[in-house]
């Protein structure tokens, strides 16, 4: 019996890993359509699992979600009541608004809502809704500074870090895809880490 059990999720496993190889981080969105999600679009998501609850999480439009980042709609914690009540559980919707970006590792606890043009820092563990137009960081995450306030340190340091000939096609298109602006960052890439090699070396 033990044997057909780890047989069997050894077959899921498999079957998971076929189905995912047909998607890449920006058309991962349609897999998590299809488990009951709600995505929005053009957004670049570097998971591949978005809990064991994907029909409680909602992402907006252009958000980038980083690798290791994970969405907990349901909380485990009612287990230690089980005995008491064995049927206790929580459940809480999570919702990303539009453009924001959720770094490496960060954890995403039920009931939260991370308003629109918000930073979650890496490492971060979000127990509480996240303001629009701020970055958060911590464990449990705070409000760091306003996103205006990144923007002029991050543009203040690209402009020191960008390499001449660097992605010449900015000034020439309005718009680009995540996915078109992700080919041009690689195929510049050899130029970029040759320029900030020589700054990071002086």
């Amino acid at each position: 019996m033990i044997l057909y059990r780890l047989l069997m999720a050894l077959i899921r496993k498999l079957e998971k890993a076929y189905i995912l190889r047909k998607y890449n981080d920006f058309n991962i969105a349609e897999y998590f359509r299809k488990q009951g999600a709600v995505v929005g679009d053009q957004n670049r998501i570097m998971i591949r699992s978005l809990g064991n609850d994907p029909f409680l999480v909602r992402i907006g439009n252009h958000c980038s979600i980083s690798s290791g980042v994970q969405f907990e709609a349901h909380d485990g914690g009612g287990w230690i009541f089980s005995e008491e009540i064995p049927s206790l559980q929580r459940f809480g919707k999570i919702e990303v608004k539009d453009n924001c970006y959720i770094g490496v590792n960060c954890i995403i606890l039920p009931g939260v809502t991370i308003g629109p043009n918000s930073i979650i820092g890496a490492g971060s563990v979000v127990t509480k809704d996240v303001p629009p137009d701020v970055v958060v960081g911590g464990n449990p995450a705070k409000v760091i500074k306003p996103i205006e306030e990144y923007r002029k340190k991050i543009l203040a340091a690209w402009d020191n870090q960008k390499p001449p000939g660097y992605f010449v096609e900015e000034k020439s298109f309005s718009r680009l895809s995540p996915q078109q602006i992700q080919k041009i960052k690689d195929r510049d890439r050899i130029l970029l880490i040759e320029h900030l090699k020589q700054i990071f070396d002086e």
